[in-house]
């Protein structure tokens, strides 16, 4: 193959010399920029436009460059033994023809004494081009090195009418309903959205639920940051970020996010101090008066006992209301931060996995509280209990758009199954009319005297609607090693051990042997190998590396293909495999963290709120996966349904102690219930 040098001689016979050398330097010098042949096209095929007069177009200019890149490509291993000599770096001409009177007339010119044809300006934008490219590829690569991991960024864009446009800024748009129409939402190169519609009426609950990683979250966020247009009018809340910790105590903190009540407080103690000074001027005492008028009208003196209500169905007890806020964990900021979002009643209500960070008992507080919620709640879920009580409409997320239903979960299966059933059975029919009708067609296509029905058929093909078949999605399946091998008891065992905390986690590092009782005895056998899953479980995986990686890493030595089929009995393959962890949703965490963690084969799983942010299929296939699984279990869940699907025995842990609940779930739930109704909450 002919050099970059040889295929400019032969194309551009009477090439400027300067130009030439410019040209091969940048060629030179700046291949490693050139990702395709348009790149090399707009650093110097203007260049080589002026070059040719009117002897080739821009076809013609890029079939030239195209060959170039090709020889670029071919020669990259060897390009040291080039044997073409060119420059260390393009040539700056703009400071050469400095040096000369005219700015056209260049030395070197091919031993002939003429006048450039090439305009130098046009030399020194195709070079500012190309060190504009070079600048932005080595901040690229600076960034790289500095920060490895560059997450994607979420966006979202919709169709707009002007009729609702003229509506909103006429400040006209009294309605409390959210409708967006026509809207898209990317992850990065990803749509997760396309051509959606959401439509969302004032005062009902929705409960927004779909397989992980389809942008469930992603969706909370861009109407949470009104990049999808929620009218200005309706004041929205999203409990996602756990409060911060300082000292204000909790009732306040939950108080202070009523921030009409707290504007209004803040005036009437400034007016009180002047009027108490001496230093009104006659209108204070008419402004107090409207305030207090105000006051009275949003029943700001039941705030405090309705901030205590909803603390204590959350769990926080009247010692606890009065602790700093940075006096408790993570968790229990969470549940403050609900709080705060119940206690504000915005008129959109944002809630993602809500259950995730409550106990049993405040779960079924919960469910009771939002079922008299007086606005509208969208609430992503994959509780089916807490979405069968608390939603009156089911949004499903899948194939990139959004399908509604009324009713609760239950309801929304029935539907959707029906929905199903009928569009496969439109689209069977419709093939078998398709089918009948081309036979027709097929049979008299060449017959005259038949040309005019030919016709006609063709057409009735043509009018047909396009109906495509069922789009079933894949069945989740979990299957989690078989290590297990007969011991003879004890297993595991806690004898008389006594109170070293007041609750789970205590419990579970005592039965894994990470704490030493401080009475009593642990006793386990000498093969159990136990399996934890920790309810944080994304703490302890590196989100800066793939998950093939983070398992090589944790397991060296094997193969990638075993590190792969790992990962996919967990879901996690193709692409997903390969990704940055911190990429993947919540979920595809979750499998990582089950995939890391049955590598090693335990008989014995210990498992802290497996179920956190799992689709419902998910959890459905990890319920099966461990009633089929021969060892021993221990899980601390919170989900009614998974404990129902796996569990043969119901223990709670409270009050520095754990018990069996003979009756199982519905004894433990009739027991809470009751609870309520003595505590005024029911």
């Amino acid at each position: 193959m002919a050099t970059c040098a040889e295929i400019l001689r032969s194309e551009f016979p009477e090439i400027d010399g300067q130009v030439f050398d410019y040209v091969t330097g940048v060629l030179h010098s700046g291949s490693a920029d050139f990702e395709s042949v348009d790149d090399l096209v707009e650093a110097v095929g203007e260049l080589l436009q002026e070059v040719s007069g009117d002897s080739k177009d821009d076809a013609s200019i890029r079939a030239v460059c195209q060959r170039m890149y090709n020889t670029l490509r071919l020669a990259e291993p060897q390009s040291q033994g080039n044997s073409q000599v060119l420059l260390d770096a393009p040539i700056q001409l703009s400071k050469i023809t400095e040096n000369y009177d005219c700015g056209t007339n260049l030395p070197g010119l091919l031993k002939r004494e003429q006048s450039s044809t090439v305009n130098a300006k046009k030399l020194e934008k195709a070079e500012a081009r190309l060190k504009a490219k070079q600048e932005k590829r080595s901040e690229k690569d600076t960034l790289k090195t500095s920060n490895p991991l560059v997450l994607e960024e979420a966006s979202a864009s919709q169709a707009g009418s002007r009729k609702e446009s003229r509506l909103e800024s006429s400040g006209k748009n009294k309605s409390y309903d959210v409708r967006i129409e026509n809207f898209d939402v990317s992850f990065g190169d990803r749509v997760l959205l396309a051509g959606a519609d959401v439509n969302l009426a004032w005062g009902r609950r929705y409960g927004l639920v779909g397989r992980n990683g389809l942008g469930k979250t992603t969706l909370l966020k861009m109407l949470a940051t009104r990049s999808l247009r929620v009218p200005a009018h309706i004041s929205l809340l999203h409990v996602e970020q756990e409060v911060a910790g300082d000292d204000t105590p909790a009732l306040q903190s939950v108080l202070e996010s009523d921030t009409v009540r707290e504007d209004l407080l803040q005036r009437e103690r400034e007016l009180s101090a002047q009027i108490a000074a001496g230093r009104a001027e006659g209108s204070e005492s008419a402004q107090l008066a409207e305030i207090y008028a105000k006051l009275e009208e949003i029943e700001a003196d039941k705030a405090p006992a309705r901030a205590s209500v909803i603390l204590a169905g959350l769990g926080f007890t009247p010692k606890m209301q009065q602790q700093p806020t940075r006096e408790f964990s993570g968790g229990w900021r969470m549940r403050l931060a609900l709080a705060r979002a119940l206690f504000a009643r915005p008129d959109l209500l944002l809630l993602d996995e809500p259950t995730n960070m409550l106990d049993v008992r405040a779960i079924l507080w919960l469910e009771n509280y939002l079922q008299t919620w007086p606005s509208t709640i969208l609430v992503v879920s994959h509780d089916r209990n807490f979405l069968n009580a608390i939603a009156t409409d089911i949004i499903h997320l899948h194939s990139q758009r959004l399908d509604g239903y009324r009713g609760d979960f239950e309801t929304f299966i029935k539907t959707k199954q029906e929905r199903l059933l009928n569009q496969q059975r439109e689209y069977e029919a419709q093939q078998q009319y398709r089918q009948h009708i081309q036979v027709f067609i097929d049979r008299f296509r060449y017959n005259a005297n038949r040309a005019s029905q030919v016709q006609s058929k063709l057409k009735m093909l043509e009018k047909l609607p396009e109906l495509k078949p069922v789009d079933k999605e894949l069945e989740v399946v979990m299957k989690f090693p078989d290590g297990f091998e007969k011991f003879s008891p004890p297993i595991l065992q806690l004898d008389e051990v006594g109170e070293n905390g007041a609750g789970k986690s205590t419990m579970l590092k005592l039965l894994m042997g990470d704490l030493t009782p401080v009475r009593g005895i642990r006793h386990a056998h000498r093969n159990l190998k136990i399996g934890y899953f920790s309810q944080h479980h994304v703490e302890q995986l590196d989100l800066n590396v793939s998950a093939v990686e983070l398992l090589s890493r944790k397991f060296p030595g094997r193969p990638e293909e075993e590190y792969r089929h790992q990962l996919g009995r967990y879901g996690i393959s193709g692409e997903l495999a390969v990704r940055p962890v911190a990429s993947l949703s919540g979920g595809q965490k979750s499998r990582v963290a089950f995939a890391q963690m049955t590598m090693p084969c335990p008989n014995f799983y210990i498992l802290d709120e497996p179920t956190n942010h799992l689709d419902m299929e998910t959890i459905e296939a990890l319920g099966c996966a461990l009633n089929n699984f021969r060892g021993g279990v221990i899980l601390v869940s919170h989900d009614e349904r998974f404990i129902r699907l796996v569990c043969q025995e119901l223990w709670v842990c409270e009050g520095g102690g754990v018990t069996r609940v003979e009756g199982g779930f519905d004894q433990y739930r009739a027991l809470l219930q009751e609870q309520f109704r003595r505590e005024g909450f029911l």
